[in-house]
């Protein structure tokens, strides 16, 4: 494991601690936001404004990495402020100051993520940039099976006591901070001084961009445009007969299995190809969604969430990497910036149109066309993009 130097271990720590915060209270959140009075509706209008901000923030926050020439200090100050923001959750319960908190902790992921890639692609070589990004997906994805089981065991020793768990989150969150301050600076990159940057002065870069990186991007954003969020899947098991605990448990089992093949299959992709190996990911996620959209048995749905462990390892880390092998070495946080802001906005409109299909003909037909358009994806990703294998 020569390939892991202590800047991508300690990155790896960093988000292991922040995902089992966030995790902890993911099955928890939208309960949460009921017992204190926000409707439906309102739980999935903050959801909107957070992850928006969060997606079109780190365009801008990749950007002025870039041109400042500096990585660490993004790095800290987003997750400190996710790591604070989650506790103040229950601080008060009004709309605004929920709204305020929320939006804040996004706001930390969009500061940090440039960055963070960009730290990662500099700690690799052409060649192994599939398994130090494999790695800390599979680091940070380990924090999603921790986070919770320790929500599950703590609710079933004092029910309800949502309060004091939102309070607990916190530990993980101090011991990122803690571990984020361990990271130093390395001024490799050149510096942009001197550019100015606005909010969306990301958008630039997509004209200036290499011809693959664009060509990539745009397989990587039809995609994300039928991708709807896992909370359709975990709806249909509930829907099929399986009661919360065994809903919960199936999450823990996909990011288990996440966790476990992101490095064998990065470790994978620098040796054959990321594009053969993202492509797998592709089939898998298409097999899962014709699946679910056409059994009604728990434990093939197992077996489905199985495939779709391996499809998110395939696929999301190697994506970065994939990117960071096409674009010069001071452009990295900008593209991977870049490429998030329209991911976002993608994802936001993936939920919508999955939420009207399904409520106008159906889950199957949801579940359907997203598989349908997969496949199109694949053809596309297929004839129209180069493969990359350690070469930028």
């Amino acid at each position: 494991m020569k390939f892991l130097s202590r800047t991508v271990w300690i990155l790896s720590l960093v988000s292991l601690f922040t995902d089992m915060a966030s995790e902890m209270l993911y099955p928890v959140m939208p309960i949460y936001l009921k017992s204190i009075g926000f409707s439906v509706v309102l739980i999935g209008i903050l959801e909107g404004i957070a992850e928006a901000t969060a997606g079109l923030s780190k365009g801008y926050f990749g950007k002025l990495s870039d041109i400042s020439a500096r990585r660490v200090s993004f790095v800290q100050w987003g997750y400190a402020l996710s790591a604070l923001a989650k506790p103040l959750m229950v601080l008060f319960t009004s709309p605004w100051w929920i709204f305020l908190v929320r939006t804040t902790d996004r706001f930390g992921k969009g500061i940090r993520t440039g960055a963070r890639d960009a730290l990662l692609s500099a700690e690799a070589t052409p060649q192994t940039k599939a398994k130090v990004f494999g790695f800390h997906r599979s680091m940070d994805t380990l924090g999603a099976v921790i986070g919770p089981l320790a929500a599950l065991v703590y609710l079933y020793f004092f029910p309800e006591d949502y309060v004091t768990l939102f309070i607990l989150a916190f530990v993980p969150g101090f011991l990122a901070i803690f571990a984020s301050l361990k990271l130093s600076e390395k001024r490799e990159i050149k510096s942009g001084k001197g550019s100015s940057v606005h909010f969306f002065s990301f958008l630039n870069y997509w004209s200036q961009s290499p011809l693959q990186y664009r060509q990539l991007v745009v397989g990587l954003l039809v995609f994300a445009l039928f991708n709807s969020s896992d909370v359709f899947l975990l709806l249909q098991a509930k829907n099929i007969g399986m009661n919360d605990t065994q809903v919960i448990g199936l999450y823990i089992f996909y990011n288990l299995i996440y966790a476990l093949t992101s490095l064998p299959l990065g470790i994978l992709a620098d040796k054959i190809g990321m594009k053969p190996i993202f492509i797998l990911g592709l089939l898998m996620f298409t097999l899962v969604y014709f699946g679910i959209g056409w059994s009604t048995q728990p434990m093939v749905l197992v077996g489905l969430f199985f495939l779709y462990g391996i499809y998110a390892a395939a696929t999301e880390g190697i994506s970065k990497a994939w990117i960071t092998n096409l674009i010069p070495k001071d452009h990295t946080a900008t593209a991977i910036g870049t490429f998030a802001a329209f991911q976002s906005i993608c994802t936001l409109l993936a939920s919508s149109i999955t939420g009207i299909i399904w409520f106008q003909w159906g889950a199957s037909a949801a579940f359907f066309t997203t598989a349908t358009a997969t496949v199109l994806v694949v053809l596309y990703m297929l004839f129209a993009v180069k493969g990359v294998r350690g070469k930028v």
